[in-house]
């Protein structure tokens, strides 16, 4: 009798009706530039947090979703991602790829995933960089000393599930790293790929992570990540022709909120997209807005 009048008061087994789900991912870091003789790393994912949180009803939240970085045109390492905050809570943008001016290696940049590192003939910092949110840190690049052919490149971005892969010497280069996945709105998709490294030489550049990274170019620029997975940028490649080439832009990130349908207020800035999940109301802001409770 106890338990039956528990169950009916609210007590155990009764689900929080202000209890909601959350994905905040930022945005992705480009990857990086380079005017000679160089492959640049792939830009890192953005960062990523999934969780719970319980919400004071007729409070407001406020939601920023982070871009990507920028194409970097100048030599210097690819832009970071931005940030993106929702429910208080903030995960860091990617790291921007390592870039080189053909003799002298910058470093790639830290972020939510690192960015991929540098090959050049310089020798310089190769190593990608490490990550703050993910296990995501970049791969390193491939210098001109193990590689007879030239052929060296950029490592693969970190992405919010796996580290970016190194470049080999003649090969493929660095492959982003792979993002993480998740069904919150009903259908798994995967979000946070690293971006690819880039190649001196024509031929094959790094592969995108899967979940949104751009691929490297080879003796071309990379590929700009895809919006709102927030994957890094692919790295670029460029011959002996004294040619600056760029690397792809990140890709802007996203936030998510899975809201019990019953306590479901409606009341959004933003224009969220809004769908239903079994016994959820789900928003998902491509851009900034809020969510009163």
């Amino acid at each position: 009798m106890t338990g039956i009048m528990c169950a009916l008061a609210g007590g155990r087994g009764t689900a929080n009706p202000n209890s909601i789900s959350y994905l905040v991912l930022a945005g992705g870091g480009s990857g990086g530039t380079a005017s000679t003789n160089s492959g640049t790393g792939g830009g890192g994912g953005g960062g990523y947090l999934v969780g719970t949180f319980t919400v004071v009803p007729t409070t407001t939240y406020a939601v920023a979703v982070g871009a990507g970085g920028a194409t970097q045109f100048s030599v210097a390492a690819g832009n970071n991602g931005s940030d993106s905050t929702a429910l208080g809570f903030t995960t860091t943008g990617g790291g921007g790829g390592g870039s080189s001016s053909g003799f002298s290696a910058i470093a790639a940049t830290t972020g939510g995933g690192g960015g991929g590192g540098v090959g050049t003939f310089g020798t310089g910092t190769t190593a990608g960089a490490v990550a703050t949110v993910s296990n995501g840190a970049g791969g390193a690049g491939v210098n001109s000393d193990v590689d007879a052919n030239l052929q060296f490149g950029g490592g693969g971005g970190g992405g919010a599930n796996r580290a970016g892969s190194s470049g080999a010497a003649g090969a493929t280069q660095g492959r982003g790293g792979s993002g993480l996945d998740s069904a919150i709105t009903g259908t798994t998709i995967i979000r946070g790929g690293g971006g690819g490294g880039g190649k001196r030489t024509a031929g094959t550049g790094g592969a995108g992570g899967t979940g949104g990274g751009g691929a490297g170019g080879a003796n071309a620029s990379g590929v700009a990540a895809t919006a709102n997975l927030g994957g890094g940028g692919g790295g670029c490649g460029t011959g002996d022709t004294n040619l600056l080439r760029a690397g792809g832009a990140g890709g802007s990130g996203i936030v998510i909120l899975s809201i019990p349908t019953a306590s479901y207020t409606g009341t959004t800035t933003g224009l969220p997209i809004v769908t239903t999940n079994g016994a959820n109301t789900v928003l998902r802001f491509n851009s900034s807005g809020s969510y009163t409770a």
